[in-house]
Formats: C-alpha cells, sequence, structure tokens
C-alpha cells in the first residue's frame, strides 16, 4: 500500500537553491532558515511532484546511488522534508523509524536522507536583513549579495 501512494508536490516559492556536487543548499526567506540536504534527500525532493509513487522513487533512487533503495528511504526523506515545510504538508506520511532504517540498511547507511538545518540570524541578532530585491544595478545590503537568477538579496555565506 505505502508502495503506490504518491509524493506530496515540492514547494520551491521563496527559496533560494543552490545545487553542489552531491548535496543542495536551500535558504527559505521566509523562514530564515538554511537547509543542506544530502544526495538522497535532494533526489526525493525532486521527485516529489504530486505524481511519482513512493515505488517509482525507490527505483529512481536505486538507479542514482547503485544500491538497493525501498520505499522505506523515500518515507523517511519525505518526513525529513515535510518537517522542514520544503513539501506540502497535506496528506499523511507512512510512519518510519529512522533507528530501524539505520540498524536494516548498516553497510548501505550512505543511502539514509539527511538534512542539517540552521536559522539564519535576524536583525535582532545584530545581522542586516537580506531579501530586498537586486538586479545588479542596485546594492545589497551588508553580509548579503545579489542571488541574479532570482534577484534578491540573500546571505552572503550562504
Amino acid at each position: 500500500m505505502r508502495m503506490n501512494v504518491r509524493l506530496p508536490r515540492a514547494l520551491t516559492e521563496d527559496l533560494v537553491i543552490r545545487e553542489l556536487d552531491d548535496e543542495t543548499l536551500v535558504y527559505d526567506k521566509e523562514r530564515d532558515e538554511a537547509h543542506c540536504l544530502n544526495q538522497t534527500a535532494a533526489l526525493v525532493w525532486e521527485l516529489c511532484d504530486g505524481k511519482t509513487t513512493a515505488a517509482q522513487a525507490a527505483r529512481c533512487l536505486a538507479s542514482k546511488l547503485g544500491t538497493p533503495v525501498d520505499t522505506d528511504i523515500v518515507w523517511l526523506a519525505v518526513k525529513k522534508l515535510k518537517s522542514f515545510h520544503l513539501v506540502e504538508s497535506n496528506g499523511n506520511v507512512p510512519s518510519v523509524s529512522r533507528r530501524n532504517l539505520v540498524l536494516k540498511y548498516a553497510p548501505l547507511a550512505l543511502a539514509l536522507p539527511v538534512i542539517m538545518s540552521i536559522g539564519a540570524p535576524t536583525r535582532a541578532g545584530g545581522v542586516v536583513s537580506c531579501g530586498q530585491p537586486c538586479n545588479g544595478q542596485t546594492t545589497c545590503p551588508l553580509g548579503c549579495i545579489c542571488d541574479f537568477s532570482n534577484q534578491v538579496c540573500v546571505p552572503n555565506n550562504f
């Protein structure tokens, strides 16, 4: 049953996304949070289109990671993505225990989804808030740089 359930849609509004070699950095402008998704979590997030089933996602992950992946890993990633507001919150995500998966997949632990997150400093913390529009001719506040693709100032350390 959990295999044929469709994944939720990924949220991308008000996010600045940077894809690196084996991870994806996501800055949530609305919540002032930065997230680092490992390759597994990033791949699942890409597959969250509201159409792809957990079984299809597991096959795609197995192909891209070169290791067996089952739907429990997919649902664990979706659960993590949901907790960081990176996928739609409607619908239920099947319950998956990370601890059980670690024990089950100990030799393949690199396939487990990991998301590290930090809250970005706020103006009250003495840092100027980014987020204003920019286009290359305007100057971003100190500590911010222009993300030309989204035409918005983002933290320089991102």
